[in-house]
Parts: C-alpha cells; sequence; structure tokens
C-alpha cells in the first residue's frame, strides 16, 4: 500500500474514532451540563425564596399556616416549606419522586433548612426530570451534526494537505525510480521541495545514481579496452604457433602441445569476442530497426545447432506459431540470445534428452518464449547469479563454462526491454521464460 493510502486511511479512521466516541459518550455530556444547570436554576430560585423571607417575612408564604406548597400549572416545578427539627443548613440536592395531585412525578429536588424568626423551616425547590429531559435530544442532534461538519471538513483538509505535503515524495518516486532504465544516462534534477526529508532523500538518489553511472562507466571502457587490446597478443601468438607448426623440424610431441596452445588461444578469442559484444551493446552499438518471425528463427537455430544434437542425441520439439513476429529489434542479437539458451540446455541436458520450446501469448498483447529441457539443473543457491558474467552454471567437469553465454543473454535481454525468468531443478532440468512485451510483438 502506497504512503498517501496508508495517511488517507489513518486520518479517515482516526477521524471516525473520534465520531463515534463522542455519539456514544454525548448523551452522558448533555446529561451532565442539563443536570449542573438544573442545579443551578434551583440553586437561584432557593436564593429567590430567601430574600422574599429575609424582607417579607415567612407569612409571605404561610399566610398563617403550618406549611406552604405551590407549583406551576403543569406540575413542572414546585416549592415547599414546612418546620424541621433540622440542624445543617447545608443545601442537599438529590433526585427523587413527589407525589403532586395523586401523581408521582420525579424531580431533581434541592432542599435548605433556614431559620426565620424562631423557628426552623425545611425549604424544597423540585423540578421535573422530564423537563431536564426534553432538551437532551435536540442538543445532541445539534451537537452531532456539528461534530459531523467539523470532522468532515478537517478531513478533507487533512487529506488535501498530505496528497500536497507528500507531491515532492512522489515526483522523486516517478522522476527518480521508477522506469528508470539501467544505465542513467540522463541528468536528474534536483526536485523544488521545503521539506529538508524530502530534499536530502533526492539529493542522496542523484548523487547514489550518478556514483553507479560513473563506476558502471568505468567497467564499461576497461572492459571495451582490455578486450581491443588482447586482441592484438592473441592474433600474433596465433600465428606464431601455426609458423611453429609447418616447421618440418618440429617434433610430434611438440606438435601436441602446440595444438593445446592453440585450443587456448581459441577459447581465450571467443571470450574476449563475447567482452566486446556486450560492450557493444551496453554502449547502444546496435539498430533496433529490424523484424523477424520466430518460427523462422528457431528453424535457422535449428538447423545450426543440428549436429549438437545429434552428437547427444537429443530431441528438441519446437512448437512456436507462424504468426509470431518480433518488431523493433536486432536480428543477430534475439539470433544471439536464444542460440546461447538453447546451446546451454545441449550442453547440460542429459544423453537421449529432451528441449521443449513453445510459445504463449499475453493479455496485454506480449508474448512468452519457454524453452526447457531436461538436463542437470541448477543448483538453487547459483539460479540468482547465474547471469552474472564468469559465473559458472555447474563446478562439475562435464558443465564447464567461462560464465558468458548467460551474461550476454542477459545484455541482450535488458537492452530490448525483455524479462527472463528461469525455474530448475537439480537432475530435472531447467526451464527458461522469456517475455517480450507487447511493443516487440507484431
Amino acid at each position: 500500500m502506497k504512503l498517501i493510502s496508508k495517511l488517507t486511511l489513518f486520518v479517515t479512521l482516526s477521524k471516525l474514532a473520534v465520531v463515534l466516541l463522542f455519539v456514544f459518550t454525548l448523551p452522558y455530556l448533555i446529561g451532565g451540563i442539563a443536570r449542573d444547570y438544573t442545579d443551578s436554576y434551583l440553586l437561584q430560585q432557593k436564593q429567590k425564596v430567601l430574600e422574599v423571607v429575609t424582607k417579607n417575612g415567612v407569612n409571605t408564604y404561610l399566610q398563617g399556616k403550618e406549611s406552604y406548597g405551590s407549583y406551576t400549572m403543569l406540575a413542572e416545578e414546585y416549592i415547599s416549606l414546612e418546620p424541621t427539627e433540622m440542624v445543617d443548613e447545608s443545601d442537599t440536592i438529590f433526585t427523587a419522586e413527589r407525589i403532586i395531585e395523586s401523581d408521582t412525578l420525579n424531580y431533581r429536588v434541592l432542599t435548605h433548612a433556614f431559620l426565620a424568626g424562631e423557628k426552623k423551616y425545611l425549604m424544597e425547590v423540585g423540578k421535573t426530570i422530564a423537563t431536564i429531559d426534553q432538551y437532551n435530544r435536540p442538543l445532541q442532534k445539534i451537537a452531532t451534526y456539528v461534530l459531523l461538519g467539523l470532522i468532515l471538513f478537517t478531513l478533507i483538509i487533512d487529506l488535501f494537505y498530505t496528497r500536497f505535503l507528500l507531491r515532492p515524495l512522489g515526483k522523486i518516486i516517478r522522476t527518480k525510480i521508477s522506469n528508470r532504465k539501467f544505465p542513467f544516462n540522463e541528468n536528474s534534477v534536483p526536485i523544488r521541495t521545503t521539506t529538508t526529508d524530502f530534499s536530502y532523500l533526492d539529493t542522496s538518489l542523484i548523487n547514489l545514481m550518478q556514483q553507479i553511472h560513473e563506476a558502471f562507466e568505468k567497467e564499461r571502457e576497461f572492459t571495451a579496452n582490455a578486450s581491443h587490446e588482447l586482441m592484438t597478443p592473441i592474433g600474433i601468438l596465433q600465428n606464431k604457433i601455426e609458423n611453429l607448426m609447418g616447421e618440418p623440424e618440429v617434433g610430434e610431441m611438440v606438435q601436441e602441445r602446440l595444438i593445446g596452445m592453440q585450443r587456448t588461444l581459441n577459447r581465450l578469442k571467443r571470450i574476449v569476442h563475447s567482452l566486446l559484444l556486450i560492450s557493444r551493446i551496453e554502449n547502444d552499438q546496435f539498430s533496433k530497426n529490424e523484424s523477424i518471425s520466430m518460427y523462422e528463427l528457431f528453424d535457422d537455430i535449428q538447423e545450426e545447432i543440428s549436429h549438437r544434437l545429434n552428437d547427444k542425441e537429443i530431441t528438441m520439439e519446437v512448437d512456436i506459431s507462424k504468426n509470431i513476429v518480433l518488431k523493433a529489434i536486432n536480428r543477430d542479437l534475439i539470433f544471439q540470445l536464444m542460440y546461447n539458451l538453447i546451446n546451454n540446455a545441449i550442453r547440460y541436458n542429459k544423453q537421449n534428452g529432451t528441449i521443449r520450446i513453445s510459445d504463449k501469448m499475453m493479455a496485454d498483447g506480449g508474448c512468452a518464449i519457454t524453452i526447457s529441457d531436461t538436463g542437470i539443473g541448477i543448483p538453487d543457491e547459483d539460479i540468482g547469479t547465474i547471469f552474472n558474467r564468469f559465473k559458472k552454471a555447474n563446478k562439475s567437469e562435464e558443465a564447464g563454462g567461462y560464465g558468458l553465454g548467460l551474461s550476454i543473454v542477459k545484455s541482450i535481454a535488458d537492452y530490448h526491454a525483455i524479462t527472463i525468468s528461469l525455474s530448475s531443478e537439480v537432475n530435472n532440468g531447467t526451464e527458461f521464460v522469456i517475455n517480450f512485451p507487447c511493443e516487440l510483438v507484431q
């Protein structure tokens, strides 16, 4: 999951958690606020009664009676006064039932004992719970709507700001990482950002790519120069050996040694030619404007390599459609790629083994060529480095080689944006799958 998706998900879920927490706690909050307001209202009513008693006397309420009781028309509030022997004059607020005209109602009640003249009276001021609760639901709705509006507003702001904040990171990924083809020939332009971390990351990637490019250029230059320089002494040595072999006084034993030296020089010459080919590929010295039929290509390879198939009595089964045509490629390089893979399939195959070649059209318009054999296979520890230069496919004497065949295959594949995957099992064979993108398939 992308970073911006994770941040968006986190912001959304955190806002949702706040909403759910508020929705669950809102009734308790509103109820507490309503009770606090009611208690404050009861205290105000008590104070008004005390002010009247202080100013006009308690008979203003009692009017010659022992006690007093009064309530509003709907019995929403009431006040009562009656004689008491209570000593504590502090206020007490509680919820209790009161019977008003044979009707039992729940009230929030404040009691207060006070002295009027020589008598002590207990005052009760009450307000019905129903009156308190009737405002809870509207208040909850209003508070919920306001909170949802604020949450939505802040969520939109957070998402826009997150996208704005991460925009330089996305640009770094697009320009420095995604769809970059090695070697990095184009110059990288630093992105414009006020975020120090992104600027540091961008600068580090640019420096890293420059270092990789410089190291690659040095290696490529060394390979090309060394290969060119080696060809001259090899040619001189071959001429001298051929001249020595033509001398009549050279004995049979010396002739055999000269022939062995000639074989060694030929192997060295093939290595140098392979290095030169890799160097030319990496320096983009081959055109890619040709087309070729895959059926005809494998037909040519089979004809050229038939003697090797006969020597090991290997059967090669080719199931390639005549309709598959590659375009925008270099024919000689693609021929070399397939030839090397088939040559390896013969070299590392068993006597009377089999090589199978088939094709498959992909849903995106690309094409996959599969080359499988029944050979000795590749150990798991070698699969990761099988395309490295001078890496032998197997340490056994039978599987000897100089590790440049598959390196050439990898260079040609990278040059054409072709991907190669392989699977292998020791003693059961190897399978290479060459995937041609739709841009190369006609």
